[in-house]
This record gives C-alpha cells, structure tokens and sequence, in this order.
C-alpha cells in the first residue's frame, strides 16, 4: 500500500474513477480533501486551454493533491500532459489502448502513470511499457467494457499480482468497506472507485441517474453491445423488451454521445443509466467524506 500512496501523494489509497459525464471540478476537489485522490476525466478533453481550466477549478477549491485520466488516443494527450505537469499534477491514469508513446514523455516531465485494463496479457504489456502501478478493472466494473470475454476481481487481481511487480490497483464491485478490505487481501495496494461516488452528495449526476443506481437490484445491469465494444449499464423496461428480441441491434438503438444528454434529463430511453454491479449495493446518498471514512474504518 505504501508503494501506491508514495505515488498518490494521499492519505488513503483510493482513486476517484473519472466519468466524463459527471467531471466536476468540486466533486474532485471533495475526493481529495477526505484524503483520497480525485480524478478529472480528460480522455475526450480536445484543447490544452480546456484541461487548463479544469484543473484550475480543481486547485481554487483543494491544495490537496489530484490527478487527471488520459485516453491514449486522445491527439493533444502531450499538450494536456503538459499542463498537468506545469499545475503540479504528479500522477495521471491512462486508458484505452496501448500507453508506452505517452510514459517517456510523462516520466520526463517527473509524473507517473497509473494503465487502466482489463485482462492479464495487457497488465504485462503495460507495466513494459513503463506504467507506475496498473488498475485493474474486473468484469463486474461499469463504464466501457471490451467485447472479450473478462475475468471478475476475484480472478483477475491475484493473477494480475502474480505477475508484475508494479502496484496494482482493483477497480470494480467496492462500495464500502467490504469491498475495501477484500480487495487489499486479493493483493491489491489500492481501489479505484466510480458508482459509490456517483451516488453521493457532492456527484453532479442528475437526481434520476443516482436513483437509478439506488433501485438497482442484484442483476439488474448488463454489457450493452457498441460496436467494438460494451458499456455496463442499468437495464430498464425498454432495454429489457429489446433483450428478449434476439434481431436487435443495440449500435442502431443505442449512440454512445447520447449518453450525456440521456443521463442527464433521466431519459434512459435515449440511453441506459451507467452504472457498475455494485449499484446493488448502494442503498443511500452519502457526502464523499462519510463514504471514504466508512470505507477505510
């Protein structure tokens, strides 16, 4: 644990799972001052001066520290890695693809990288790309999923422990301090997690998407076929009909920049609230301090 926490800079080794459409510069500011380490989601950030900003925000309301997850696709990745550095940002997450034309520079600018994946072949493949630690996201994680078939945490973390030796970090199914706990015996330093704060009182998630996640029953999410991947979300009536006709193609129903708007208004029609298994869980709005607090108790 000290390993991650040396490269956190915090005082609990829990990341902040960065979702674009709930990137708010207070809610990150609120992660880091109850000692565990925000994130802005940056990965579809299109301009340098944009990043900037958001990072400004962040530092008006925190000295406590904080970082910023990159989409290596994203072309002005090495701009936004420049403002990060010159803002005294020191750790960032990459994600979506192979990292290593991102970590000489970063290491350069005296950051460190944290590879956000999926399966055991990308965790050797990351950490020789010169990645800092892994996050490790089980199968059981919302947000963008592959089309592969995925391991749980329970499988994937150990595995993925037995072969690197750089920190490793679980993401996905950790809501409290079960979950903590559990991931830290798994062999894990740290937790990175996302539904848990997108139902909390500081989210900007809209009023019908955490209660979206406070209905949830246990099964009641699924990986939505995209295209060239999947999205783990919250089923509804709509989605439902459509998954009992075996002719539907869900990347003719379902736009993937609509999910903004739809979570958003509540129109999960538009697109299904995302949301990770662990919303089974979830059964109240809490502020941010009391749910990391309850967490590392």
């Amino acid at each position: 644990m000290s390993r991650l926490l040396d490269i956190l800079g915090c005082e609990y080794p829990i990341i902040q799972g960065p979702v674009g459409a709930m990137n708010s510069p207070k809610m990150v500011a609120a992660i880091s001052e109850a000692g565990a380490f925000g994130m802005l989601a940056l990965g579809f950030t299109g301009s340098a001066e944009e990043a900037k900003r958001m990072v400004g925000a962040v530092r008006e309301l925190t000295d406590k520290p904080f970082g910023a997850n990159l989409m290596t696709m994203n072309p002005v990745n090495q701009e936004i890695l420049e403002v990060l550095a010159e803002s005294g940002v020191k750790t960032v997450t990459t994600s979506a693809g192979s990292p290593r034309h991102l970590y000489p520079r970063l290491h350069e600018l005296g950051m460190k990288g944290l590879h956000v994946l999926l399966a055991l072949s990308y965790a050797v493949k990351a950490e020789d790309a010169g990645a800092d630690g892994l996050v490790i996201s089980g199968a059981e994680s919302g947000g963008l999923r592959s089309v592969n078939p995925e391991s749980s945490n329970m499988i994937l973390v150990p595995l993925v422990v037995d072969h690197v030796k750089v920190p490793v970090v679980a993401a996905g199914g950790i809501a409290d301090s079960r979950g903590y706990r559990a991931a830290l015996a798994l062999g894990a330093e740290g937790v990175q997690v996302g539904t848990r704060f997108l139902a909390s009182e500081e989210s900007p998630a809209s009023k019908a998407w955490k209660d979206a996640i406070l209905e949830c029953s246990d099964g009641n999410t699924t990986l939505l076929p995209l295209g060239n991947m999947m999205m783990r979300v919250i089923t509804n009536p709509k989605l439902k009909e459509q998954m009992n006709n075996p002719e539907t193609d869900y990347s003719k129903e379902y736009n993937i920049m609509n999910a903004p708007e739809a979570w958003s208004t509540g129109n999960f029609d538009l697109f299904p609230a995302g949301a990770g298994q662990v919303s089974a869980l979830i059964r109240e709005i809490k502020p941010i301090r009391e749910i990391i607090e309850e967490m590392v108790s």
